[in-house]
């Protein structure tokens, strides 16, 4: 792996609904600051041999044109809310041409949901070459990705089982993402030492039932100490520049296109 040639970017920053809101004329939504314009969350990753999405959502086709993406070597999934899931079809793009499916990575509980919206993908009679051609790998344990060590994270996000991931790289870089996430149980939190970069959920400031609050993230930024801290699955109640001129020195917002080279003497 050459550390010039892996990053990560966040495609996405956006909550469920993404920013601008349709109908709204808020502050937030009318910002001409293109930091304000959010589309669903996700993220690509790579050591510029290996290319992996986290989440499929409904702004992959957008997100991945902007960012020119090289091409997709397997897809993690936190879980199946439509806005983690939707932009699925988008991947056969990133099939053609190759013999072999593309591997996708999900609690049994994500691929089953995966598997019935859909179906015509994952049947056996799927043999158009334009069609996505899934490799569905159920996740319970660390596993690897090329020079990507990957450790699937329990959290807590409302009912649906959600996952988030720790990537460690041959280089020594260690990093989290957690874009939908309302409570992290003790064992996972162990799991989150001594981190570069957190990338965690931090909705709005006022608190909410299913997601962290900004004051709820900055808690559990504070208690982890990571050297970075990320604040993703931003709500139109955020503006982008007040909100970064508030948070403390190591914290920051996150914007569509944000991208960070995962050296261990540099994360932001």
């Amino acid at each position: 792996m050459s550390s010039d040639n892996a990053y990560l970017t966040l495609l996405g920053t956006g909550t469920s609904v993404g920013v601008p809101v349709i109908g709204c004329r808020c502050p937030v939504c009318a910002s001409t600051d293109p930091r304000n314009n959010r589309t669903r969350s996700s993220l690509f990753v790579t050591d510029g041999e290996t290319h992996i999405l986290i989440d499929s959502g409904p702004d992959l086709r957008e997100q991945a044109l902007r960012e020119k993406l090289p091409g997709i070597d397997a897809v993690l999934y936190t879980h199946s809310h439509v806005d983690h899931v939707v932009g699925f079809d988008e991947l056969r793009a990133f099939c053609w041409g190759k013999p072999e499916p593309l591997p996708l990575y999900g609690t049994e509980s994500c691929l089953e949901v995966l598997k019935s919206m859909f179906t015509w993908a994952f049947h056996s009679d799927n043999r158009h070459g334009g069609y996505v051609k899934p490799d569905p790998r159920i996740i319970s344990s660390e596993f690897k990705i090329g020079t990507f060590t990957i450790l699937p994270l329990p959290v807590i996000h409302g009912t649906v089982e959600t996952t988030g991931f720790r990537l460690d790289t041959a280089n020594g870089f260690k990093f989290a993402y957690l874009p939908d996430v309302k409570s992290i149980p003790v064992e996972t939190m162990k799991k989150l030492q001594e981190l570069d970069l957190l990338i965690i959920d931090a909705l709005r400031d006022n608190s909410h039932s299913t997601h962290l609050s900004v004051s709820e993230a900055i808690a559990i930024s504070n208690e982890l100490s990571p050297r970075k801290t990320i604040l993703t699955h931003l709500s139109h109640e955020l503006n982008h520049g007040t909100l970064a001129e508030r948070l403390p020195p190591n914290i920051s917002p996150a914007y569509d296109g944000l991208k960070i080279p995962l050296k261990t003497d540099h994360t932001t």
